[in-house]
């Protein structure tokens, strides 16, 4: 351990000098016996792997025939895996890592690593499936970006699995972290459970751009291959110390004076200009891309072109922004700048088509476009399978192989298997319905409709009450149907867009206002997702849990209809919302969490089998035109632990900022992680701010950690809501923050239960309102009964108190005696000043 640490030392001294923006960076010469420097600028040290490996039995070095032949020499030696094998490389910083492989095929001691066939995963997310390198003169190299939490992991785990009966191997390896401004917040947000990798890095107008000229040590290639006609366009370029970085947002960390320095420019003859006043052309580049996934297309832009600012025009698939080269002034020239743009592709398309052309705005004689270069980047969310991950050191090679391949096939029938087996173990009765042909509704009525649809009947009834009258019809809705209702998925319709797809208001024949999600058409991601709303929501009914109407899965559609809320997610009025959604008061604030809270708690104890949802966030919380809270998106939710059993394992499903730390580190799914991830919301209700804000300094990038950090100094108040300031109670508001440090506990064990975080937040509810003049320590724990008669309330059976108007139809209840026996929540209830 101390010769690693040493190590550690030695690479981070000789790399002081090269970036601090990148630490801490790893540069591995796999398989090699010395380590290399490269003539880069800055220059690169790639040490020896070995120290990194988890397993030297399942690995072995080899040396290329050819290396005298090779230039750099980083490419004469390479890391053969025989066996699932990883690199551990520590890390100190939380932010977007950069994480590269290099691989050059070579035959040497009878193997021929063009041969070689694996999967590379780092953390718990898929970078390469099933993949092989041809023979070739020049490397292949993959360049991913991912978020990584050092709160969460201290250390990223790079994972080689073969393929069997095949082997893997990588010749380099670099992992480095990017700073802070290599990407805005709405980029690195999406990173939070995804990786980001470069598909193009394209030097408009120039030559290719080395790793030795790049500071990140990148390369970009030449545009002539992607261009579509190059008579449309002009190469320009100009001398490379000109570019201005000084008066600019960018750096040379962005893209190097190389690419800025070079362009291409619209070809506009001067016959055209005065022969064809209205012309209008494009330059246009094509890029062939995978389909079904989202791109983060770069255009980078350095004006040396014009005499005076310009507008243009840049198209990106089927959108377009006009941008504006500077302001008329000098000091906007040649300083570079760049726009970013969200791609999505769906079959059958596999291009992606970017042009310039001039503004229609602008007179002929000063109309011109120029490009400098471009940056495309695929995002993928492919999600190592829970048995890779649980099982990677005693799994054999095979299980690896067919995991990768049927995951998504298996991942389905263990959902609809699972719950048979859990239906039988605990209760005998017949297996539950995975889509149930006959349950309730409390808005549609009508003859049974049939559309493209899995028959699965069960005589189970629901255990909860219905907000009105129960009635049978089937929840499959033609698609013609919903068609109508949305005016045929009409875009002014939208109201959201999400990881399922785009969601639309819509009125049904019978004048039901709906919300219609509809996944991504021909799209076979997120079956799995839809089929766990269906089978979650088809069971139960709830106040607090938004209803599910119906469901379409025709002509290759997948879409689920659900009663309409008319004000949207909580987070809009929180932050990010537009100007026309007023501030939330605190009781309304309270009235909300309570309400979210009351169903969670019916979700954990009111059904037959605890359903834990998986996905707790403000966005996930629903308001209808009352402000009446609703917990919505039941696509990860899943049933608990068995009886007897203390966990599910499971992989880890979420969002991040809101993940439970202790599953996410042990995939043992519990309830309690539903109540961490509800504690994470319960600050954001009162801070109103993101949970994951990387735009503001280290210590407050992460909400629950900032927020605890107050709460234990006794001064919470101190980063309140700015439009709550003054307006809490103080009693109050520690109630509140007791309440939600008690959520955020490291280990499940201590949390409380739904029953006890619901009637905290009443208590606080009640000191707010009532004005009540406590001491603190009255309001911190056990409050003892002022009443000498116990006073008796009707209670259900799950433990929710009923209320007026609200869940008529309980199958059963029982009579709760509140004594000051009874548990320190129920206490605070019965206490004359606490009600």
């Amino acid at each position: 351990m101390d010769h690693l640490f040493l190590h550690h030392l030695l690479i981070a001294s000789l790399l002081l000098s090269a970036s601090s923006d990148f630490a801490p960076q790893y540069f591995l010469n796999c398989g090699g016996q010395s380590d290399i420097t490269t003539d880069d600028s800055p220059s690169r040290v790639f040490v020896t792997d070995s120290e990194y490996l988890s397993s030297k039995a399942d690995s072995l070095s080899l040396s290329n025939p050819s290396s005298s032949n090779l230039r750099p020499s980083i490419y004469s030696t390479a890391r053969v895996f025989t066996g699932p094998v990883s690199y551990t490389f520590p890390l100190n910083s939380t932010g977007v890592h950069v994480i590269r492989l290099h691989f050059l095929p070579f035959s040497a001691d009878a193997r021929d690593l063009s041969a070689a066939r694996f999967d590379v995963t780092v953390q718990l997310l898929h970078l390469l499936k099933n993949f092989s390198v041809a023979s070739s003169a020049t490397p292949v190299i993959k360049e991913y970006f991912l978020w990584v939490d050092s709160a969460a992991s201290s250390a990223l785990e790079l994972n080689f699995l073969p393929v069997s009966p095949s082997f893997a191997f990588v010749n380099v390896v670099e992992v480095l972290t990017a700073p802070a401004y290599l990407f805005d917040s709405s980029t690195t947000s999406n990173l939070s459970n995804q990786t980001m990798e470069t598909v193009y890095r394209i030097n408009v107008g120039g030559t290719k751009v080395t790793p030795a000229n790049d500071t990140m040590w990148r390369t970009w290639i030449p545009d002539d291959a992607n261009i579509s006609n190059s008579n449309t366009a002009f190469l320009n370029g100009t001398d490379i110390s000109a570019i201005d970085y000084e008066k600019s947002d960018v750096t040379n960390v962005v893209a190097p004076k190389f690419v800025y320095s070079t362009a291409r420019t619209m070809n506009i003859p001067d016959e055209m200009r005065t022969g064809n006043p209205d012309f209008n052309f494009n330059v246009t580049w094509k890029f062939r891309v995978e389909t079904s996934y989202n791109y983060l297309v770069r255009a980078h832009f350095c004006d040396f072109i014009s005499q005076s600012s310009i507008t243009f025009v840049l198209y990106v698939a089927d959108q377009s922004q006009e941008i504006l080269s500077g302001d008329g002034t000098d000091h906007d020239f040649l300083v570079p700048f760049y726009k970013e743009l969200t791609v999505e592709v769906r079959p059958p398309s596999v291009w992606i088509n970017i042009s310039i052309g001039r503004s229609l705005k602008t007179q002929p004689s000063d109309a011109n476009a120029f490009l400098n270069g471009l940056e495309i980047f695929k995002f993928s969310n492919a999600i190592v399978n829970s048995g890779d991950t649980t099982n990677r050191r005693s799994t054999t090679v095979a299980a690896f192989a067919s995991a990768s391949a049927g995951g998504a096939v298996l991942l389905s029938l263990l959902v609809f298997g699972l719950i048979l087996w859990a239906r039988k173990r605990r209760h005998g009765s017949k297996s539950l319905s995975l889509l149930s042909n006959e349950t309730s509704s409390p808005y549609r009525q009508g003859t049974a409709r049939r559309g493209n649809f899995v028959d699965l009947s069960s005589n189970s009834t629901s255990a909860a009450p219905t907000a009105s009258p129960r009635v049978n019809f089937d929840l499959s809705i033609p698609l013609l149907d919903i068609k109508a209702a949305t005016n045929d998925f009409d875009e002014s319709f939208v109201v959201g867009n999400g990881g399922f797809g785009k969601v639309y208001k819509g009125v049904l024949g019978d004048g039901t206002k709906v919300a219609v999600k509809r996944a991504m058409p021909g799209s076979n991601q997120g079956y799995p997702e839809f089929q766990a709303e269906i089978l979650v929501l088809s069971k139960i009914r709830h106040r607090h849990l938004v209803s599910l109407i119906g469901y379409c899965e025709e002509q290759s559609e997948r879409i689920l209809v659900y009663e309409y809320m008319e004000k949207g997610p909580l987070r809009n009025y929180l932050y990010g919302g537009s100007d026309d959604k007023p501030s939330l008061s605190w009781k309304q604030r309270l009235e909300i969490c309570i309400g979210a809270a009351r169903g969670l708690h019916y979700l954990h104890t009111g059904y037959s089998d605890t359903i834990i949802h998986r996905d707790i966030k403000s966005t996930n919380i629903l308001l209808d035109k009352i402000n009446l809270a609703k917990v919505s998106d039941f696509g990860l939710s899943r049933l608990g632990p068995s009886m007897g059993e203390t966990h599910v394992t499971t992989g880890v499903k979420g969002t991040f900022g809101y993940f439970d730390p202790e599953y996410f580190k042990t995939q043992q799914l519990t309830d309690k992680s539903d109540v961490y991830s509800f504690g994470v919301m319960l600050f954001e209700v009162l801070c109103a701010r993101p949970v994951i804000d990387r735009s503001v300094s280290h210590e407050q990038i992460n909400l629950a950690e900032w927020a605890l950090d107050w709460q234990r100094r006794g001064q919470l108040e101190k980063i309140i809501d700015q439009r709550l300031v003054g307006k809490i109670n103080r009693n109050s508001l520690r109630k509140f923050g007791e309440t939600a440090e008690r959520c955020l506990a490291d280990y499940g064990v201590d949390r409380p239960p739904f029953a006890d975080v619901l009637w905290n937040l009443e208590y606080a509810l009640q000191l707010h309102v009532t004005e009540l003049k406590r001491e603190p320590h009255e309001d911190s724990g056990a409050v003892e009964s002022r009443i000498d008669v116990p006073a008796m309330r009707e209670v259900d059976a799950a433990g929710v108190v009923k209320e007026t108007g609200e869940e008529e139809n309980w199958s059963s209840r029982r009579m709760v005696t509140l004594d000051s026996s009874a548990s320190a929540v129920f206490s605070q209830l019965v206490n004359s000043d606490g009600r």
